[in-house]
């Protein structure tokens, strides 16, 4: 029966085959289309956001307290996001469930990017931090099972998938030891690129008048240090400005917005400095004891944090003459 269920659940991930709907489905909900449900499960909650932020755990939960507390263990996002709970078949356990899942998001082309299960999760603060308070989940956190998996989209925009699974162990009459879970899909918003495009000449006169100069045409994976390919010409012209100024000696000052945890975002953007620095001497020759990595997160920002468009504008690199 579970192989059988497996290879169901992995053709309507790949080729989006609609699954049969529970007779019982809050009115108006309906399976996301890129990813069914479990066969003969029932939705009872239902949300569906156009556009909004939200936070996917990614690491196991280690501070009392819910999500607020454990945001450096959580991936922020922002897209369209689709929450559904199922009321999974009678005699199920967590785990069949999760691993047909596992399977199926495999097979539909997602990278698997965290799965733990009970304790190994953080027992009670995962509990507390996974997904809002429900009568159906909170506090059941003996049996519980995640994973959270991510589809490369780079036209439309990345693919997330967060599955929560628990016993209700506290529960009674019909609830009582039922498993349900927890399907969140966040599709992102491609990021827009070319915001600023400065060359050589432009770096040599804001260096000159303010001392510094801010990138926008530098680009990295989504919470990634990996630059993108893009990313050369600017590459270029950081190499162009410095062949043409060979006593200029600069920091390279990598900043992040504002989502996400302090201590994950300086490191971030000292990751992200230093990948620019070693490009520079790996592919165009600069010598490496003129630039100096650096990274500061969001603590210089440019522009509010509370919305896409100023979020952008912190996400930067920065060369500073120091001199």
């Amino acid at each position: 029966m579970a192989r059988t269920l497996l290879t169901i659940l992995a053709a309507a991930v790949v080729a989006g085959l609609a699954l049969p709907g529970g007779a019982a489905d809050l009115e108006g909900a309906a399976d996301h289309p890129a990813i069914q449900r479990y066969p003969d499960a029932e939705i009872v909650r239902y949300q569906l956001e156009d556009f909004t932020d939200t936070h996917l755990l990614v690491e196991p939960a280690s501070a009392y307290g819910g999500l607020s507390k454990n945001l450096d263990h959580a991936r922020a996002l922002e897209g369209r996001v689709t929450r559904i709970v199922y009321r999974m078949p009678p005699e199920r356990s967590t785990l069949e469930i999760l691993r047909n899942y596992e399977q199926g998001l495999a097979a539909g082309g997602f990278e698997l990017l965290f799965t733990c299960a009970n304790e190994a999760c953080g027992g009670r603060n995962f509990n507390h931090a996974a997904i809002p308070y429900s009568t159906e989940f909170a506090e059941n956190y003996k049996d519980q099972r995640y994973l959270v998996a991510r589809l490369a989209r780079p036209e439309e925009g990345d693919l997330y998938a967060a599955l929560y699974v628990v016993r209700n162990t506290a529960g009674g009459g019909a609830d009582k030891d039922r498993v349900y879970g927890h399907l969140e899909v966040v599709e992102l918003t491609p990021m827009a690129a070319g915001l600023v495009t400065v060359d050589a000449a432009a770096m040599a006169e804001g260096l000159e008048a303010e001392g510094r100069v801010a990138l926008y045409n530098i680009f990295f994976g989504f919470d990634s240090a990996e630059l993108e390919p893009d990313s050369a010409p600017a590459l270029q012209e950081i190499a162009r400005l410095l062949a043409d100024q060979p006593d200029l000696e600069v920091l390279i000052v990598g900043h992040t917005d504002g989502q996400g945890g302090l201590d994950y975002n300086l490191e971030l953007s000292r990751k992200r400095a230093a990948a620019v620095a070693a490009a520079l001497a790996a592919e165009h020759g600069v010598a490496a004891g003129r630039m100096t990595p650096a990274g500061v997160g969001f603590l210089a920002p440019v522009a509010t944090n509370r919305t896409e468009q100023g979020r952008a504008l912190n996400r930067r690199v920065e060369l500073v003459d120091y001199r």
